[in-house]
């Protein structure tokens, strides 16, 4: 087959975050001009309508339940400082409504009659989310709630007068509370002991009570209902999988969820009570965004697999039909061009069965050269989404493997702890048991099996390069930690605690910490390393990869560093995605497809 250039898979477009108004309309973000922007549709698979032209990104945007009118958050720079904004459906008379460019504001909901939007931000204290209301009318913001930790607005109730708050202490692990507007009292729905999550909450049209996804003493998120007169959870089900997503119809005569089988989505709609309808999309869908129209039975979904780019679907929950409502372009790419991947498995050093997707090149004969590709987190999950990078290595005859390590998301609660503080390095062990699977039957090459991962996973990159320095052709670092101690030390304020749960504190594992961090250990790295990052990024600061870069040029290990002045944790922007990722498969084919 003749090589796809790889500016074709980045040319790939994606829509995504749809959202309905009251006429009908459809509201979403896509990629269309290079970076996120709204957009605008009428009717299914119609030429959209641009309604934002900034050079920053879109972050997120909301119909008003009532008016034709948007709120949208746009960030600058990728540094995760977002804004929020209001305008009209038709793109114009674009307000901004926070002006704290170096404060973070997380959207937190129209009111239920469109006169008030919430949000919530560290404007006070920048450890510190409050809670605030904005008046559309009178252009008064009032802050409602004030708090210690990351607060945030999780629903109104009906009545708009009071506003369902949350308070996150972990990425598994939060509370509930239900404040008066008027007295400014608030309720603490969820005490319990251990970790626990309550979330999209959804309130019944009576304001009795409210369903929600939770997993409080047991593995996976399931459906339950909160009554607040009684003030006791009740599950709903029994379900051997976390359900990701959910809402439900204004009128509460429907409810929608999207659920995580093995890495897979499956959506289901029906009366809150059931009987449930499985909703069809794509072959191996990947499933997000779950939000009904106001005053309608219609619900959008972002849809996408590993051969479709994300769309914004818009599903009818009485027939349990779904219809793509925008086409971004593949690029003239046709299915041809995109390898599936398969669903395996296999066994760590402990005996633990690790959970992993493995993309066999469809154009190459083994052994192959493979990448091990580790997602982000750690409290995340690879999913066969659409990815050009590794479509890209497929079509050029690489086989990837993305496991889902042990402390990924997915496969219970008991899981996603195994790799807490202590137990850290027990999951750099996983990718060892990925070396040994690949060579006994993944038909790889041993001597050509590099190692690829962003953010937390670029600390596994070099965790498993310094543990493991014999194994591994090469490293491709992106936006990774180095130096847990410094990492914590400058990561931003707000996410030091969140974090800490996760990997340890300061405070009391500052020793651990220093010990199992790669820039330690540098010394061990001998196969050749790739390192990318945002300037601006928020959560990983550029000195992480400083700090590595400058200990390998001084042993005279071969080191490339792409450093990019407009981006945050990550590439958003295309033009940014065209220069660093053909320059990563140039970096892999020298050092590891073409190595001996």
């Amino acid at each position: 087959m003749m090589s796809i250039p790889f500016e074709r898979f980045l040319h790939v477009r994606h829509a995504y975050g749809g959202t309905l108004s009251p006429q009908g309309r459809l509201a979403f973000l896509s990629n269309m001009t290079g970076v996120a922007q709204v957009w605008r549709l009428d009717a299914p698979c119609r030429w959209p309508e641009q309604l934002t032209f900034a050079n920053e990104r879109v972050t997120s945007v909301h119909y008003n339940p009532v008016r034709p009118l948007l709120a949208f958050l746009r960030d600058r720079g990728g540094n995760e400082m977002e804004q929020i904004f209001v305008m009209d459906d038709e793109g114009a008379h674009e307000r901004m409504l926070t002006n704290a460019p170096d404060r973070k504001h997380i959207f937190g909901g129209w009111s239920p009659d469109g006169s008030a939007l919430a949000w919530s931000a560290n404007t006070r204290h920048i450890t510190d989310f409050d809670v605030y209301i904005h008046d559309l009318e009178g252009g008064e913001t009032r802050r409602v709630y004030e708090g210690a930790g990351w607060h945030y607005a999780a629903a109104w109730l009906p009545d708009g007068r009071h506003l369902l708050i949350g308070h996150l202490t972990s990425n598994m692990n939060n509370d509930l509370y239900l404040l008066d507007l008027h007295t400014g009292d608030a309720l603490h729905l969820t005490p319990h002991t251990g970790d626990a999550r309550y979330y999209a909450p959804r309130p019944t049209p009576d304001g009795r009570g409210f369903f929600l996804l939770c997993d409080e003493g047991r593995e996976f998120l399931n459906l339950a209902f909160y009554d607040l007169g009684t003030r006791t959870l009740r599950f709903l089900e029994e379900h051997p999988w976390d359900r990701t997503a959910l809402d439900l119809s204004h009128d509460g005569a429907w409810l929608a969820m999207v659920s995580n089988e093995d890495g897979i989505s499956v959506v289901h709609v029906g009366p809150p009570g059931g009987p449930y309808q499985r909703v069809e999309t794509l072959d191996m869908p990947i499933v997000g965004n779950v939000s009904f129209a106001p005053n309608a039975h219609t619900f959008t979904l972002t849809v996408q697999n590993y051969a479709r780019p994300m769309d914004v679907w818009v599903a009818d929950a009485v027939s349990a039909t779904a219809t793509r409502w925008s086409n971004s372009s593949r690029a003239g790419l046709d299915d041809e061009a995109f390898t599936p991947p398969e669903r395996v498995h296999y066994r760590s050093f402990d005996g633990l069965t690790i959970p992993a997707f493995y993309f066999r090149p469809r154009h190459a004969q083994p052994p192959y050269p493979v990448v091990i590709y580790i997602h982000g987190g750690p409290e995340s999950q690879f999913v066969p989404s659409f990815n050009p990078v590794i479509q890209y290595l497929a079509n050029e005859g690489y086989a990837i493997l993305a496991p889902n390590v042990r402390g990924s998301t997915g496969y219970g609660r008991t899981y996603t702890h195994l790799d807490d503080v202590r137990k850290r390095m027990d999951a750099v062990a996983d990718l060892k048991a990925a070396y040994e699977w690949l060579v006994e039957e993944g038909n790889a090459d041993p001597n050509r099996i590099a190692l690829m991962g962003g953010s937390y996973g670029g600390f596994m990159v070099l965790a498993g390069l310094t543990t493991y320095p014999d194994l591994w052709a090469a490293g491709v670092d992106i936006v990774g930690i180095a130096n847990f101690v410094t990492f914590l030390e400058n990561t931003g304020p707000w996410r030091r605690k969140l974090r800490e749960s996760e990997y340890g504190s300061l405070e009391h594992d500052r020793e651990f910490l220093e010990a199992i961090s790669p820039i330690n250990h540098v010394d061990r790295i001998r196969a050749p390393l790739m390192v990318i990052h945002g300037a601006n990024d928020p959560r990983v600061p550029l000195s992480e990869a400083e700090q590595i870069v400058n200990a390998l040029r001084a042993r005279n290990v071969p080191v490339e560093y792409l450093v990019y002045q407009d981006e945050g944790h990550g590439l958003a922007r295309l033009n940014n995605r065209l220069d660093a990722y053909p320059r990563i498969a140039a970096f892999l084919d020298r050092y590891v497809k073409q190595k001996a």
